[in-house]
């Protein structure tokens, strides 16, 4: 970003913009002004194509691709995308090669961050997040771009609280937890393509981001909660299952830590925490 070629982007129509961007969350991260792109102009239609192509890339492998009318409905209509786009001119070949790139379009987008407002006041749903990372060999990555385009985005926007959707035993799940305290509001979830998914909610709280970069412990989560003496096996629907029951009837909520994904292979059980004293 010091250089000006990486930029973070706000893909939004006019009547979308935030009005105040970025006085909820004091933060120094973002000091530039983004790139804007409007889609409902035809002629920055090429962005689009290179979002869709960016998302297809990543997400297509998986049968999760947005279809066109989801992403313009569902998404664009009532939300956003955000992330960070480089000038199309000073892109490394590395990179070209996994994106839809023209050299005579002035920015291409590197990341996606899509969210969306919900009804009840100050929580959006993060509806989808990827990055060029995951397309490209190690050496040519970015470091920290999928997690800085979801913190630019909930920073962006002044969101209180972000609920979102992940698969279990998904490489998401660790990123995801360092946004906030992460509550599980559904462990299992079969209206969704993929039952094992879990839906999440965090209260946004960007003092814990930078643990994300340093690794270091957030002691403000263990002061807060302890382990429930449950525990949640990502690779077992039965497991899943039997703590939705738990949820739905009344024994939540429960939390996931950060630092104990951050240890655990994405396989292995996970505890459930809960707040301290919430149980008698």
């Amino acid at each position: 970003m010091q250089t000006g070629d990486i930029l973070p982007y706000v893909y939004v129509r006019g009547e979308n913009r935030i009005q105040q961007p970025g006085t909820r969350h004091r933060l120094d991260w973002f000091p530039y002004e983004p790139v804007f792109k409007d889609p409902l102009d035809l002629d920055q239609l090429e962005f689009a194509e290179q979002i869709y192509h960016l998302e297809n890339n990543a997400f297509g492998p998986a049968g999760l691709a947005i279809p066109r009318w989801v992403f313009y409905d569902c998404a664009v209509m009532p939300g956003f995308v955000a992330g960070f786009a480089m000038k199309s001119a000073k892109m490394p070949s590395a990179i070209r090669q996994v994106l839809r790139w023209k050299a005579d379009f002035d920015w291409s987008p590197l990341s996606l961050f899509i969210i969306i407002p919900t009804m009840k006041k100050g929580e959006w749903v993060a509806h989808n997040l990827c990055a060029v990372n995951s397309l490209i060999g190690e050496d040519h990555r970015l470091y920290g771009l999928g997690f800085l385009s979801k913190a630019f985005g909930l920073w962006y926007a002044n969101v209180e609280s972000c609920c979102g959707i992940t698969q279990w035993g998904g490489p998401a799940l660790k990123l995801h937890t360092h946004f906030g305290h992460l509550q599980i509001l559904t462990a299992y979830t079969p209206v969704h393509t993929h039952a094992q998914t879990m839906t999440y909610r965090s209260q946004v709280d960007p003092k814990v981001w930078e643990k994300f970069f340093t690794r270091e412990r957030d002691d403000s989560f263990l002061q807060k909660y302890e382990p429930s003496g449950a525990m949640i096996d990502p690779m077992s629907s039965t497991s899943q299952i039997a703590i939705q029951r738990r949820i739905q009837g009344g024994e939540g909520p429960f939390y996931l830590s950060a630092a104990e994904l951050s240890e655990k292979k994405l396989t292995e059980p996970l505890t459930l925490y809960r707040l301290k004293g919430s149980y008698g």
